[in-house]
């Protein structure tokens, strides 16, 4: 997103014909009015990478036009991105500029914070890094409080304390926390994050039993659930991810949450009978678990054919999509089955082309 994009003034209007996008793509489904959720106009996103400029004794942030990528874009200030990282970026750059071990062949500065006040910094270069940078770093790390610093050469990863953060959300006056590990997925907008699982929370309020949630990351939408059902599993692919959620469930009180580590589509593999159930499936209950809603968040690719028919299967299904076109034609295929009774936007992304969507569906009797 280029710096010159972002037109605060103009916000309403851009989501509003976002919207008007949406509603005409998903023209032929039969959907309830959208419950409409927009972001903070600036300062919403979290995490940000910039690649770093050298020219001469000067040294600066830049971003690329995909139009003209030889060409950088200063970038000083970044509106869309938080307090935090806004208050860091100049005086990052201000305390490298003259430890040249730091600044020799730095390419991209990435940060991730917290709405805490926590943050981590990640220094990628074109060189090896050594135990004279490590010194430097270190150094550089204490003239920044609440700041964990990353190296990064080469598939190289230094950690000078810690390589995660602890995000608190806050969702209906309750306080969630999260490990954030670097290079790990989270939802980038806090506050659509949290009016996300707030949304999800009131459209399941009423729906005991069992929940079965597939893409689950750190646990961002199972732990907050959890309160709300008798016993959940959870089921993610990325093995830091996994971690993450068995370790925000514990520091969250949550103890009806199994997280396991396997892919959606052999999930319904085996919950479908085309396969053996797995070892760590049946260590996790699922003979026993009887599930009465469904949440799923894929990427954007969408659901595969194996888990649409898994999922067709069970009552109530919430569905969080990142990609409104692959949602569409997975819902073509659900309404087979099931009604949509909620459909809500989350404005995750301004001023750029996506949005966030989620629907609830019901089993038609």
């Amino acid at each position: 997103m280029r710096p010159d994009q972002i037109q605060v003034d103009q916000y309403d209007e851009q989501l509003a014909n976002k919207v008007a996008q949406l509603h005409e793509l998903m023209g032929e489904l039969q959907l309830p009015k959208a419950e409409i959720f927009p972001s903070p106009p600036s300062h919403y996103r979290m995490r940000a990478e910039f690649r770093v400029w050298h020219e001469g004794d000067e040294l600066f942030y830049a971003m690329f036009d995909p139009k003209n990528p030889r060409e950088p874009i200063r970038v000083d200030q970044f509106l869309v991105a938080s307090q935090k990282i806004n208050q860091l970026m100049p005086t990052l750059l201000a305390a490298i500029k003259h430890v040249p071990i730091l600044r020799y062949k730095l390419f991209q500065v990435d940060f991730l914070t917290t709405q805490t006040g926590e943050a981590l910094i990640s220094l990628l270069y074109h060189k090896p890094i050594d135990d004279e940078w490590l010194q430097q770093a270190r150094e550089l790390e204490k003239q920044f409080p609440n700041c964990h610093f990353i190296g990064r050469s080469r598939k190289k990863k230094k950690i000078l304390s810690r390589d995660f953060v602890l995000e608190r959300l806050t969702v209906d006056g309750e306080y969630f926390h999260y490990q954030q590990v670097e290079n790990s997925f989270t939802q980038p907008n806090a506050a659509i994050n949290e009016a996300m699982i707030g949304w999800a929370k009131k459209v399941t309020q009423h729906l005991s039993g069992d929940l079965l949630e597939m893409y689950c990351g750190n646990g961002n939408f199972s732990i907050p659930l959890a309160k709300q059902f008798d016993h959940v599993i959870a089921t993610e692919i990325a093995k830091v991810s996994v971690n993450s959620a068995q370790l925000n469930a514990a520091i969250n009180g949550i103890d009806n949450l199994q997280v396991v580590k396997m892919a959606s589509e052999d999930v319904a593999s085996a919950l479908n009978g085309q396969t053996e159930l797995p070892k760590q499936l049946i260590q996790a209950g699922i003979e026993t678990l009887n599930p009465n809603v469904v949440l799923v968040d894929p990427p954007r690719a969408g659901l595969d054919d194996a888990t649409i028919e898994l999922i067709q299967k069970i009552e109530h299904i919430v569905y969080i999509s990142c990609n409104p076109e692959t949602l569409k034609d997975n819902l073509v295929q659900l309404q087979k089955t099931h009604v949509v009774k909620q459909f809500a936007v989350f404005d995750q992304f301004p001023y750029t082309h996506h949005i966030e969507t989620g629907a609830l569906l019901k089993r038609i009797t």
